[in-house]
């Protein structure tokens, strides 16, 4: 699985070397909590990669699927072994098996999938509780 390999190398000392997993006009789009960011090329990839955040992170895919030419996986994201996050994403595969296009979705307040014995934060807790606008008697909305 292409998408798996990717993720691999991302989570590599030498991330850079993910960009000889895509397509020249390889098109991207990554939701991040507050921002995205988008790019049309290996060039606008790699511009992404040198200005990430160096830290120990990794991908943990708990599910996966391929349907054709779409693989989509699901994970959560560590950060010096803590738990930091979740995605969801999805890429399209080139006959030449490079990623084409990549979509991915990640978000530090919500879980689709329990991790094996790891506590998240229930819906209604954190920042997208504090995020609701209150009712007249003081409730959340």
């Amino acid at each position: 699985m292409t998408l798996r390999a990717y993720l691999t190398s991302m989570d590599s000392p030498h991330p850079e070397r993910t960009l000889d997993l895509l397509e020249p006009g390889f098109r991207f789009l990554l939701a991040l909590p507050g921002k995205e960011v988008s790019g049309s090329s290996r060039e606008d990839f790699a511009a992404y990669i040198a200005g990430r955040n160096p830290v120990d992170r990794a991908h943990e895919v708990l599910r996966h699927s391929q349907d054709g030419d779409v693989e989509t996986v699901y994970g959560v994201v560590t950060e010096n072994g803590r738990y930091s996050g979740s995605f969801l994403s999805a890429a399209v595969v080139s006959p030449d098996g490079l990623l084409a296009r990549y979509q991915s979705f990640f978000t530090t307040s919500f879980a689709l999938v329990d991790r094996p014995g790891e506590e998240r934060p229930e819906p209604g807790d954190g920042p997208v509780a504090a995020a609701r606008p209150s009712t007249a008697d003081g409730s959340r909305a």
